[in-house]
């Protein structure tokens, strides 16, 4: 007999309330084990990748602390008494390069340790299984014609790496990446050619106390995925005075740009800290009379000019110089929005260099990123007498707010390593700079201006240039007309250098006072170019 109010509908619903009680009592205790095991195995994982750029940054804030240790990764001295050709004889096998056979865009190789090399690096690879090394044996290498493989200690380290990626051909892995020596890391982008190179940091350069060059003691590498274009390296800085924490996230291409993130912590005091640093060559250009050398080539130089753009919007473009004695100079900005070394001569006519290829080296944009305050961009210029085989500029940002009761300090910047274009500046530039003596104490100078602006104005045009200088200089004269040749405007000045005192006049040439000169055109009251900023040693 049914219950009271009880129909067929009500029972039927009764039965499925009842079945779907008893489905959920059953599989609770599956999607609890299902969940447990995904629990247990997203944990591994991520246990497993739990290194992280805090984990360096860690590293360098308890290294601080310690003493600096000099004899840190010290390499055996007969390995440092080698010669150049010893050194380039010892090649790392390719078939033993890092991810060779994972079929990846990157692959890694590494150097030997000698010669300049008196410091090995430890190196290690961060994937999905966790933090490895990357060990260091002599048969990794091809010694050539040397016979000192047995002597290698079988757990030595390497010197530096270098990462290799297809940017012009999708079947051969260009080198594109070089971290060797000191802190010091070159790139190239698509056609390029080594020249310049950056560095993780600077210290007390140009001073007389003497420079101190801070190294990377540690990489690691994280292995990227199939297809990614880019890679991210973490490395720890180590010197008497501060350590480091570096990330480098690198996409190469055909401009191949650096995205940084540096922590930095004292030790000592510092005097000076040079922040993104750049480091190159000018041996002589245009706007040297008088060359070092005979010499069949025009040019020699890996960077010809400094760029920036003030945190006040306004442009500089300052030529650089071999200069007859140390020369340094700055730009004190608050907050830049960018600053480089440039290499603005693009034409191999003027080098005529079939193996250097000048005209193929990399210039360099420094971009920060966030609030880096008050401070200055600081070029440095030594002399360069003998030859284009060593580097005699360099630049950098000096903060002006280090303080001893700080600890440390925290700086982003994006570095572009890319053959000159048309974008910065996004205005009329300076493309030459030549000067000449016509008497004793007149100087002239001749700078050509290009820019889609400048060309578009017929050669009637109100355009005028301002010209500023030294108080130890009078402007003698100036013409400002169009060049057909450019299609630019070219700019000509002369001069007149003020009478030297008696004491002054005894002085040798490289000990004059350097006078300084600025320049740049403009329409009516609308601003055309760059501004030219020179240094002349009378």
């Amino acid at each position: 007999m049914s219950p009271p109010n009880e129909t067929p509908d009500t029972r039927v619903k009764g039965c499925f309330e009842f079945l779907m009680r008893k489905l959920i009592l059953l599989f609770i205790p599956i999607i609890f084990c299902v969940y447990s095991f995904d629990s247990v195995f997203y944990a591994t994982a991520e246990a497993k990748q739990a290194f992280s750029f805090q984990n360096v940054i860690d590293k360098a804030s308890e290294l601080s602390k310690q003493s600096y240790n000099k004899n840190d990764g010290k390499v055996p001295e007969f390995l440092l008494n080698i010669s150049y050709d010893n050194w380039r004889d010892i090649r790392f096998k390719p078939e033993h390069a890092l991810w060779a056979k994972d079929k990846l865009l990157f692959t890694a190789q590494f150097f030997h340790p000698g010669l300049y090399y008196d410091r090995t690096i430890k190196i290690h690879v961060i994937d999905p299984s966790g933090v490895s090394d990357v060990p260091f044996s002599p048969d990794l290498f091809d010694y050539g014609r040397n016979n000192f493989k047995t002597m290698v200690p079988p757990d030595l380290g390497f010197a530096g790496f270098r990462l290799h990626y297809p940017i012009n051909n999708l079947d051969y892995y260009d080198e594109v990446v070089v971290f060797l020596g000191a802190s010091y890391l070159r790139a190239v982008g698509q056609k390029m050619n080594y020249g310049i190179s950056a560095r993780g940091l600077a210290i007390n350069t140009a001073l007389s106390s003497g420079e101190e060059f801070p190294y990377f003691k540690e990489f690691w590498l994280v292995k990227p995925s199939a297809g990614t274009r880019h890679i991210t390296i973490y490395a720890l800085l180590d010197s008497p005075s501060v350590t480091g924490a570096y990330k480098y996230i690198i996409y190469p291409w055909k401009e191949t740009l650096m995205r940084v993130t540096s922590r930095i912590f004292l030790r000592n005091s510092v005097e000076k800290l040079g922040i993104a640093p750049l480091t190159s060559m000018f041996f002589y250009g245009e706007n040297t009379n008088q060359r070092p050398v005979d010499d069949f080539r025009l040019e020699v130089h890996d960077s010809d000019g400094l760029m920036m753009a003030t945190g006040s919007g306004e442009w500089i473009w300052r030529p650089l110089r071999n200069p007859k004695s140390l020369l340094v100079t700055s730009f004190q900005d608050s907050n830049p929005v960018g600053f480089g070394l440039i290499q603005r001569d693009r034409h191999f006519c003027h080098y005529q260099d079939l193996e250097s290829h000048y005209e193929s080296r990399p210039s360099v944009w420094v971009t920060p990123v966030g609030n880096w305050g008050e401070g200055r961009v600081e070029l440095i210029q030594l002399p360069l007498i003998a030859s284009e085989n060593n580097n005699n500029i360099v630049l950098f940002w000096v903060p002006s707010n280090l303080s001893e009761s700080k600890q440390s300090y925290a700086f982003s910047y994006e570095l572009n390593w890319h053959l000159s274009g048309r974008t910065r500046p996004p205005m009329g530039r300076v493309i030459a700079t030549r000067t000449a003596r016509p008497k004793e104490n007149i100087v002239k100078f001749v700078i050509d201006y290009v820019g889609e602006r400048l060309q578009s104005l017929p050669s009637d045009s109100p355009l005028t240039a301002v010209i500023s200088m030294d108080p130890k200089a009078t402007l003698v004269e100036q013409q400002l007309y169009k060049n057909r040749e450019t299609r630019g405007w070219r700019l000509v000045f002369q001069i007149a250098l003020e009478e030297s005192s008696p004491i002054e006049a005894l002085l040798p040439p490289d000990k004059k006072a350097t006078l300084e000169l600025r320049a740049f055109l403009k329409l009516n009251e609308s601003k055309l170019t760059e501004t030219w900023s020179y240094a002349y040693q009378p």
